[in-house]
């Protein structure tokens, strides 16, 4: 058997929810989640997405626009699902929204809430950080320095807010069932059996990321918007707005890119976004890994994929084991390392904590 060390594109990808993980492959999903009791609920649906097959999803730079869309509306799809299992006063929300707007309640509530996100997505990241520019353009004239600060304003937010997500006890187990998406997907993709324990010891950081296209599309903001010079207030904004389906269209195209290929340019481009998930991802345990595995389970046959990318039939398990352990290496002390890195966060939290007791 011919060992291959490389990454090969699967085509699956997912996100975290609340207690479990959604995978996608094609038109199928598949949301598994650690219900209170312990057992791992599986639901398996279609999402053809906005437009369904319509030809025009296809075309490169306006396929990353629908893309974008159909995540959102998934993706807060899947949350309300998990979010469900966790609510104590989801039913009679459920009826109150039912009384008022029928059978379209739930279609109503999700594109509200979609709408809205999108709404202060841009504000935060498109149109405050061009005002500030604007009130220092007061004080600088020259209009590259003004183009650049803008920018600098931008992916500084843009960070400082990750940051401060990250910080947040309540999201950490969202976060570590994200680690548990990222390191299924990388198992597979490196020609590993799907289970636990490699499962466990693949990468929690991968370059399709969802953090990534964020961090992409900051980026690509910054460079079209120096470029784009207009000295009417109205007309600069609207532009920046008109613009933001474009520059979506550009950061997916990148990410697409990346996930497909492994050369050192493609290395270099994905290092920022790779290097932010130490903060969206963290090291899952046994059982979230168990849940994203049911996951993938339920809309990928992986062993396929192994054999026909791979040569990969698990008849011999002693050989299995062995290749398994040298592909690992490299990942294990990278993983070793965020442990490290997570465990010192852990101690400056107690740390704080304690500093903040001693003072009641």
């Amino acid at each position: 058997m011919s060992k291959n060390k490389s990454t090969v594109y699967s085509g699956i990808g997912g996100q975290a929810v609340l207690e479990g993980v959604m995978m996608k492959n094609k038109d199928r999903y598949a949301v598994a989640v650690r219900k209170p009791d312990g057992d791992i609920d599986v639901q398996v649906e279609e999402y053809k997405g906005i437009g369904g097959d319509a030809g025009i999803k296809k075309l490169p730079f306006i396929r990353g626009v629908f893309a974008f869309i159909d995540s959102l509306v998934l993706g807060m799809r899947v949350t309300m699902h998990s979010a469900s299992f966790y609510e104590e006063d989801e039913e009679e929300q459920e009826d109150k929204l039912t009384k008022v707007f029928g059978s379209k309640a739930d279609d109503i509530m999700m594109t509200f809430t979609v709408v809205l996100s999108v709404i202060i997505a841009v504000s935060l990241f498109m149109l405050l950080p061009f005002f500030v520019s604007d009130l220092l353009g007061k004080y600088i004239r020259n209009a590259s320095v003004i183009a650049i600060l803008e920018g600098v304003i931008r992916i500084a937010i843009f960070v400082a807010y990750i940051v401060a997500i990250s910080l947040m006890k309540d999201i950490r187990r969202l976060y570590m069932y994200h680690g548990a998406e990222h390191k299924c997907i990388n198992c597979i993709e490196k020609g590993r059996e799907l289970n636990v324990k490699n499962v466990m010891r693949s990468s929690r950081k991968h370059k399709r990321c969802g953090t990534s296209f964020l961090l992409f599309v900051v980026l690509v903001s910054v460079v079209v918007f120096f470029f784009i010079r207009v000295d009417n207030m109205a007309l600069k904004l609207l532009i920046r707005l008109a613009l933001v389906p474009v520059i979506a269209g550009i950061s997916y195209e990148i990410i697409r890119l990346a996930g497909r290929c492994d050369n050192i340019l493609v290395r270099i481009i994905s290092a920022p976004g790779m290097y932010m998930q130490r903060l969206t991802t963290k090291e899952p345990d046994a059982d979230m890994v168990e849940v994203a595995i049911a996951s993938v389970e339920a809309v990928f046959d992986w062993r396929a994929y192994l054999k026909e990318n791979f040569g990969r039939s698990f008849d011999d398990d002693a050989e299995e084991a062995v290749e398994g352990q040298e592909d690992c290496a490299d990942e294990e002390t990278e993983i070793a390392a965020d442990k490290q890195g997570e465990s010192a966060d852990n101690e400056n939290e107690e740390n704080d904590t304690n500093k903040a007791g001693d003072g009641l």
